[in-house]
């Protein structure tokens, strides 16, 4: 028999026994006592919440958001006023971008003590919340938070880790406290060895709101739908140890059962179900796209294709373009890659219209490891990956040095090369996965406008013409709050890069160093008398 002919007849195999199997459901021959999760509406799962509940979630921003279960859960708030003084705690941040959305609408309804998050950027209507000082607020390093799930899955009641070291969750800092009224201590320092490290404390959740793509005739949980899978095993164990509940929503029940390795929670560790046909793939996207979910393979060289015939030349777009055109330069072909948010973004397209994509590998936290990255709503998720490990798995990868280059935003950056990326007194982002990617990764580059606030430019064959100067600058005497610490990176030897629509910087022994200057910029006038610091400039300033 020919390979093709044997395989043909596995699948004929599996289809006929998926069919008697399911033959046998529907006809009542096998006795409901063998599943262990109920099927029930969204409004009968979330009357499951009690006051006080710890609710976690396995969203990273707009991926696996379980929107059905969050507007059930605000329609009971509206309704009864219960359940309240709830605690979210998610490794990432609850996704929508937009005011008034499903996920995040429990907090400002009322309903909300505490939240726990490392982002908070797609949750604007917290952060504002958060910044008034009206509810308890902690800010956690995106990879120390998946790993502690991980930690309270096993049993661990804290997770020790390097990462934060020196920055703001150090407690001799204690800024992941966000405001007056957050007093928890979450982090404490701790010595081995010699050395110092911290302890996080691993949480203790009461219910999970999760969401897949089907459930099987068991009740296992398959993510055949969703760009990336999250913690969300990890999560389960950890509330089923916990005594709680796991409560997930899935697009579609199956008659007959996956095949073990492709589900992503088994039955067991599952207590309801939601059928929610309705969900969408991403949060503020309509429907599914098979290209995200990887239904619809592309090669390295498809994709360069794709971006060269849909680049958008926004102008508005203009500077981030130009940071990312320069800071695309740093990649090196077999680079593994993390693309951060917002003009990092703009790197992974640079590298698909030079042809760098296929000799680098582009990562990005949510777990996706090649293809492109999506950008805007979609961030966290790839087109055409080749494979997607969950976030957990990725931030082994990263704490263990495993990133070549990162790319990464800054809002503020001082003259000893200090960043602050997540906080601000006007505007809350979260760190994120911020402080895994910078503290472990060999060569760091940031990607910022020298400005911001109505940067208006020009780019053209003479040169770069700055029309009119942003109203806030990105470099500060002091940061307000310490992200990525200068020390940290000499200490360990990284190499530091800072990208801007108009010049770059490099880290140096003493501060920053002024390296690079884009044609037709005035280096006095638009960039060392802008600077409320003086810079060291390199002899060899490179004009490009």
């Amino acid at each position: 028999m020919r390979c093709d002919e044997q395989r043909l007849t596995v699948h004929e195999l599996r289809f006929a026994h998926e069919s008697s199997f399911g033959h046998e459901l529907r006809q009542g021959r096998m006795k409901k006592e063998n599943f262990m999760a109920q099927f029930i509406s969204a409004a009968e799962a979330v009357r499951l919440i009690r006051d006080g509940d710890c609710l976690i979630y396995n969203n990273f921003l707009g991926m696996n958001n379980a929107e059905q279960l969050s507007i059930a859960l605000n329609e009971r708030f509206e309704a009864e006023g219960h359940p309240k003084d709830l605690t979210l705690y998610c490794t990432a941040g609850l996704g929508g971008w937009l005011s008034g959305q499903p996920c995040e609408k429990i907090v400002p309804l009322g309903g909300v003590k505490t939240v726990i998050m490392s982002h908070y950027g797609s949750m604007p209507d917290t952060a504002k919340m958060i910044l008034e000082n009206k509810i308890e607020a902690y800010n956690l390093p995106f990879g120390v938070m998946s790993h502690a799930v991980r930690a309270g899955a096993a049993g661990h009641p804290y997770y020790i880790s390097d990462a934060g070291l020196n920055l703001f969750v150090d407690p001799k800092y204690k800024g992941y406290q966000l405001n007056e009224q957050s007093k928890q201590e979450l982090v404490e320092e701790i010595v081995i060895d010699g050395k110092r490290r911290l302890k996080y404390a691993t949480p203790r959740p009461d219910v999970a709101l999760l969401k897949g793509s089907s459930a099987d005739a068991f009740g296992n949980i398959s993510w055949e739908d969703e760009p990336v899978i999250g913690d969300a095993l990890s999560i389960a164990q950890l509330v089923k140890r916990c005594g709680g509940k796991v409560i997930v929503q899935v697009k579609r029940k199956l008659d007959h059962p996956r095949r073990p390795t492709e589900v992503v929670i088994p039955s067991v560790l599952v207590d309801y179900i939601c059928v929610c046909p309705e969900q969408d793939q991403i949060q503020g996207i309509k429907g599914t796209d098979p290209r995200y979910a990887g239904d619809v393979p592309m090669t390295d060289e498809q994709l360069e294709t794709y971006v060269r015939e849909n680049a958008k030349n926004d102008p508005k777009d203009l500077a981030k373009q130009l940071i990312a055109k320069r800071a695309a330069k740093e990649l090196k072909p077999g680079h593994v890659v993390n693309i951060g948010v917002g003009a990092p973004e703009f790197v992974a397209v640079e590298a698909a219209k030079s042809g760098m994509l296929s000799k680098v590998a582009l990562t990005v936290e949510a777990g996706s490891m090649k293809g492109l990255p999506a950008g805007g709503f979609a961030f966290g998720a790839a087109m055409g990956a080749q494979a997607c490990c969950t976030t957990a798995e990725q931030f082994d990868l990263y704490d263990g040095g495993g990133l070549d280059i990162c790319f990464i935003g800054a809002l503020e950056i001082d003259g000893e090369g200090n960043v602050n990326g997540h906080y601000h007194p006007k505007k809350l982002s979260g760190i994120g996965g911020f402080i895994n990617i910078t503290q472990f990764t060999h060569k760091v580059v940031f990607c910022t406008t020298f400005s911001a606030g109505g940067l208006e430019i020009e780019d053209s064959e003479d040169g770069l013409t700055i029309v009119k100067e942003g109203k806030f600058l990105k470099f500060a005497e002091h940061v307000t709050a310490l992200s990525f610490s200068a020390q940290n990176a000499h200490d360990n030897k990284q190499e530091v890069t800072y990208v801007t629509e108009r010049c770059v910087f490099k880290l140096g022994e003493k501060g920053l160093v002024l390296t690079e200057v884009r044609k037709g910029v005035d280096v006095k006038k638009q960039i060392l008398d802008l600077l409320p610091f003086k810079v060291d400039v390199a002899e060899d300033l490179l004009v490009y």
